[in-house]
C-alpha cells in the first residue's frame, strides 16, 4: 500500500526514490476489552490509522524550500558580514560561516583536564589509552565543542544577546593530539518570539547547524546550538 498523499520531489532526489510507499505493518488485533488493550487493528481501521502521513521526498534544498528549515546538503550563502552581526531580521536560512582552522596540542588536552576536573584515561593515561577504543590518547568530546565556539563566535557587543542552548549533539570521530579542526556554521532555522511589554527587548531565537569537521573534512562533532538575537523591529510603537 502507498500511503496517501505521496509526493517524490524533484530530479536531484529521483535516484534516490525508493520507489514504493511504506508498507501496511503487521496488523494487530485485540478485543475492545482489557485483554486486547482497547486496539483491534484491522481492515479499514488499520488503513485508516497507519496511512494517515504524508512522504515527502526532494533535494535537500527542496526539502529547505518547503520545510522553512535548513538541511544539510542544501545550498549554503557566505558573506563578508559575520552571520553574529546580523540582526534577526537579517539572517537569512542558509547563512554560512566556514571558520579558520586550530590544530589540537597536547597542551590544550592536559589544560582543559586541569580546567574541568576530568581526567579521564582516554585523554590522559597514554598507556591505558593505547588499549581502548581509540588507540592513543584524544581531546574531550567537550573540549572539541568548546574549541569549536571560539571559532565560530564573534566576541564584540551585537544582535547576539545570549547563548540560549544545544541540541542533538552528536561526537562523530576521534580528535587526536595533532588533528585539526574547523567548523561550519549554519543559520538553520529562525523563531520569531513575541515582545511581551514595551520594556522588553525584541528579539527572536537562532537555530544553527554546527559541523565540526577534521583535516580530511571528516565530521568530529554535529550539533545545534541556540542563540537569541535581537529584532530590528519590536512590537509596540515608540
Amino acid at each position: 500500500m502507498r500511503p496517501w498523499p505521496h509526493v517524490d520531489l524533484d530530479e536531484q532526489a529521483a535516484a534516490e526514490s525508493t520507489g514504493h510507499g511504506s508498507p501496511l505493518p503487521m496488523l494487530v488485533h485485540g478485543g475492545p476489552g482489557r485483554a486486547g488493550g482497547g486496539e483491534e487493528l484491522g481492515g479499514l481501521r488499520a488503513v485508516k490509522h497507519y496511512m494517515q502521513r504524508t512522504a515527502i521526498q526532494g533535494s535537500p534544498a527542496m526539502l529547505a524550500a518547503i520545510g522553512g528549515e535548513w538541511v544539510r546538503g542544501a545550498p549554503v550563502a557566505e558573506h563578508p558580514v559575520h552571520p553574529f552581526r546580523k540582526y534577526f531580521e537579517q539572517l537569512q536560512l542558509g547563512d554560512s560561516l566556514l571558520t579558520a582552522r586550530r590544530t589540537v596540542t597536547e597542551a590544550d588536552i592536559v589544560n582543559f583536564a586541569c580546567l574541568s576536573g576530568d581526567h579521564f584515561y582516554a585523554h590522559m593515561d597514554k598507556i591505558g589509552a593505547a588499549d581502548s577504543l581509540f588507540g592513543e590518547r584524544v581531546a574531550h568530546g567537550y573540549f572539541v565543542v568548546s574549541a569549536a565556539a571560539g571559532l565560530f563566535v564573534d566576541a564584540a557587543v551585537g544582535p547576539v544577546i545570549a547563548n540560549y542552548g544545544m541540541e542533538n549533539l552528536r561526537f562523530i570521530e576521534p580528535v587526536k593530539i595533532g588533528d585539526t579542526i574547523q567548523v561550519r556554521l549554519t543559520c538553520k532555522k529562525k523563531i520569531r518570539k513575541p515582545q511581551k511589554t514595551a520594556e522588553d527587548r525584541p528579539h527572536g531565537v537562532v537555530v544553527w547547524d554546527v559541523q565540526v569537521l577534521n583535516q580530511e573534512q571528516q565530521p568530529v562533532a554535529l550539533y545545534s546550538i541556540l542563540t537569541l538575537v535581537a529584532r530590528q523591529q519590536g512590537d509596540f510603537e515608540a
